[in-house]
């Protein structure tokens, strides 16, 4: 999608030529203002008001090529907000829709077409009506100048008398002075003219690059749509050839086509689904294999504390015949250790059968766990 920012560029630089023409021309066009400075500030202002709506239109075309970026990339929008103005059915249509994959009929894209095409014409119609009301002023201006002049100029001609032995000076003194109005009226005429007419050549520059940058996007979006649309093979038309497929078929084709597009959809998703649980079955196996390990090696080092223990006690029944045999027995403070070490040593399995027990049942939990969010999905 082609951005307007060149045909914004080219505004400006028009606006500031234009600009740097009126600063050359100051002198004639204040003189030309004060004509008349409620007419001519009034086509000012329509010409200011213009001048923003034709920026206001370009630069309205910037969330609409945003927005089609984004669909076609797939990456979310910031907000609701920059949804779009002029591809707002569009953006219904396909707000359902994922990574731009999608396909159109051809009644469907030349209906969104058509409808863009309109709006994109609605919003030129205020455009071109300022530069018409600038022209219908001028034309105001200058019938109303042209009224005054011919008003003054008929009344200076009733007041003009010449008598007999008359002074000639003071009649033509009266005769400038009744001029002054006809003048006046005159530059009425002509500065409304004048501000009119350039004010519309002002506006209709600004409206031929507006309609251009429309234009561009409306071609972007038509090639980018003609890419997108499945176009009917024929095979339903009559052996006739002209007649075409009844418009209840065609939708109901349409209708089919988008509800198996949605089963696809949906059997993607149930493979990414299956892939989800495939892969946590192998974390589940790994975890498993893992706590066998650890299961083996608790076993061979209870299997060892129980050989120990067995050599212990053969030991301690040979000191203890021994100590016997020779008439003597063991002190209390051998008895003491003995006793400290039967004690550490049955703490010492006990602790190690509760870990066992405790890592079988969290595993326990983790597979129960597991389990549930499994059927959750497959619900």
């Amino acid at each position: 999608m082609t951005r307007p920012q060149r045909y914004l560029i080219r505004m400006i630089f028009f606006l500031v030529a234009v600009g740097a023409a009126a600063f050359l021309l100051y002198g004639q066009l204040q003189e030309a203002f004060f004509a008349n400075p409620a007419l001519n500030g009034l086509i000012l202002g329509v010409l200011l008001i213009g001048i923003m709506n034709s920026f206001r239109q370009v630069l309205m075309l910037n969330p609409e090529v945003r927005w089609i970026e984004e669909f076609k990339s797939d990456r979310p929008t910031a907000s609701s907000s920059a949804q779009p103005h002029l591809l707002a059915p569009m953006a219904t249509m396909l707000g359902e829709r994922e990574g731009g994959q999608f396909t159109l009929s051809a009644l469907s894209t030349r209906s969104l077409l058509d409808g863009i095409a309109t709006r994109l014409e609605e919003q030129r119609d205020l455009s071109r009506y300022n530069i018409g009301l600038l022209i219908f002023l001028g034309l105001l201006g200058t019938f109303w100048g042209l009224l005054s002049t011919v008003g003054s100029v008929g009344d200076v001609i009733s007041n003009l008398t010449i008598g007999t032995g008359g002074d000639l000076g003071a009649v033509f003194n009266d005769l400038k002075r009744g001029l002054e109005a006809p003048i006046e009226g005159m530059g009425t005429a002509f500065s409304s003219s004048l501000f009119g007419l350039a004010g519309s050549l002002v506006l209709g520059f600004l409206d031929l690059q507006m309609g251009q940058s429309q234009n561009r996007f409306y071609t972007d979006l038509e090639d980018w749509l003609a890419s997108q649309t499945r176009l009917s093979s024929g095979a339903l038309s009559d052996a006739g050839g002209d007649q075409s497929v009844p418009a209840y078929v065609q939708a109901l084709l349409e209708q089919t086509a988008d509800s198996l597009e949605k089963l696809q959809r949906t059997m993607t998703k149930g493979e990414e689904n299956k892939a989800a649980a495939n892969a946590q079955f192998m974390e589940l196996t790994s975890k498993l294999g893992t706590l066998s390990d650890t299961m083996r090696t608790e076993q061979a080092l209870m299997a060892k504390l129980a050989e120990g223990q067995l050599a212990q006690k053969a030991l301690l029944d040979k000191m203890v015949n021994g100590t016997s045999g020779t008439g003597g027995g063991l002190d209390d403070t051998s008895k003491s250790h003995l006793r400290n070490i039967d004690i550490y040593t049955q703490r010492l399995v006990e602790d190690m059968s509760a870990g066992r027990e405790e890592m079988i049942s969290q595993v326990r939990q983790e597979i129960r766990l597991l389990a549930r969010t499994i059927a959750a999905k497959d619900t």
